[in-house]
């Protein structure tokens, strides 16, 4: 395989990766047409079902255009509602008995026997076929009831996890689901996969590499033996005309679930439908531990501050922290008591007092400047 990120092979197989789950599909479908094509041979060679003289090759051009209609029909409308299988299950029922009773009508103006056995056996293959086509494609998504039996979806904890394109570029997803805080099943829907390969053919640079990470988690999650993860392929109803961000609320609704993001006005929308929401920055600013005032911490000021005397310093989670009297010990790890601790939208701030210097050396291998003047 070419090491170029950019180059053909490893984009079709990037796009043959992520449509995998529709494979089954696919090799239904190839197989009805090929079936359908041995099936009108098969009755050409019996004789007395077809008029004489029929060109072979006319009955199986023929057979073979009407499954391919068949499937192309199969194919073009995705609208296929989970709510309907019941009806499709006892229809198909009914439709078996009634094209038993056909058969016994068409009697009447059919009386060779092996034209009407091959009239059903038509009917019932593109009955059998539309079947399993619909099964494969609501598979894990249906709930259907039979006296004494049900067959519901399968589903890990209690509400699925459906994430959108901002959470699986961050990446730190990936690492909270290996860390087993979220013990249900990961929804990833078919147009948020889209929009990632959108990203990742960007002609920008920034865009393209934020894209390629977001796929590179995605194949993380997938190979992952421990996650539940389902590729959710199917175009509901309300999803036409909608934005990515309101189909991700809808999905997430449809399924019952939770949406995940770092988007803050997906998490409003979210909100307004009445669907919950997990964000990921909330989750990390919860995790922060907490610093108390008079508590006592060591930290490197790494720049003076705004206002004079002050400098500044960071924690390893990012938290920003203000030191008074701290302007003259930059690049030195200096011991601080907290005083106050301010909790903002964009994150959490620290203000502190200067206690003494540790003696932390600066970049390069010098001494702090309290070691210096020493």
């Amino acid at each position: 395989m070419p090491e170029s990120p950019n180059h053909p092979l490893r984009r079709l197989w990037r796009s043959l990766d992520t449509y995998k789950d529709a494979l089954p599909l696919v090799i239904l479908r190839v197989a009805f047409i090929i079936a359908a094509s041995s099936l009108s041979i098969q009755l050409f060679r019996r004789p007395g079902i077809l008029p004489a003289g029929t060109s072979e090759a006319m009955v199986v051009a023929l057979t073979t255009a009407g499954a391919i209609i068949v499937v192309a029909l199969d194919y073009f409308y995705r609208e296929k509602l989970f709510g309907t299988l019941t009806s499709i299950i006892f229809g198909t029922i009914v439709g078996l008995f009634l094209t038993y009773v056909a058969g016994l009508a068409l009697g009447i103006w059919i009386i060779n026997e092996a034209q009407r056995n091959a009239v059903q056996m038509l009917i019932g293959a593109v009955i059998c076929y539309s079947l399993v086509s619909f099964l494969l494609q609501t598979r894990g998504d249906f709930r259907f009831i039979i006296p004494y039996v049900e067959f519901v979806k399968e589903m890990k904890g209690r509400k699925p996890y459906v994430l959108d394109t901002s959470v699986i570029i961050d990446g730190r997803i990936a690492d909270v689901v290996e860390a087993k805080l979220f013990d249900s099943q990961l929804v990833i829907p078919r147009f948020v996969i889209g929009e990632l390969q959108g990203i990742a053919d960007s002609s920008d640079k920034l865009r393209r590499s934020r894209g390629r990470r977001g796929l590179d988690i995605l194949n993380r999650l997938r190979n992952n033996a421990e996650v539940d993860l389902d590729i959710f392929d199917r175009d509901l109803p309300e999803f036409q005309g909608q934005p990515v961000d309101l189909k991700l609320v809808l999905l997430a609704k449809h399924l019952e679930g939770k949406v995940i993001t770092n988007d803050f006005n997906l998490n409003k929308v979210a909100r307004l439908h009445g669907v919950d929401v997990i964000n990921l920055n909330q989750i990390a600013n919860a995790l922060k531990p907490v610093y108390l005032p008079g508590e006592k911490l060591d930290v490197m000021i790494v720049k003076a501050g705004e206002e004079p005397g002050q400098g500044v310093g960071y924690l390893d989670d990012g938290t920003m922290i203000v030191v008074e009297s701290g302007r003259d010990h930059v690049q030195e790890t200096v011991e601080i008591t907290v005083t106050s601790v301010l909790q903002t939208s964009a994150g959490r701030m620290i203000f502190g007092r200067f206690e003494q210097s540790n003696g932390g050396k600066r970049p390069g291998g010098q001494k702090g400047r309290t070691a210096q003047k020493a």
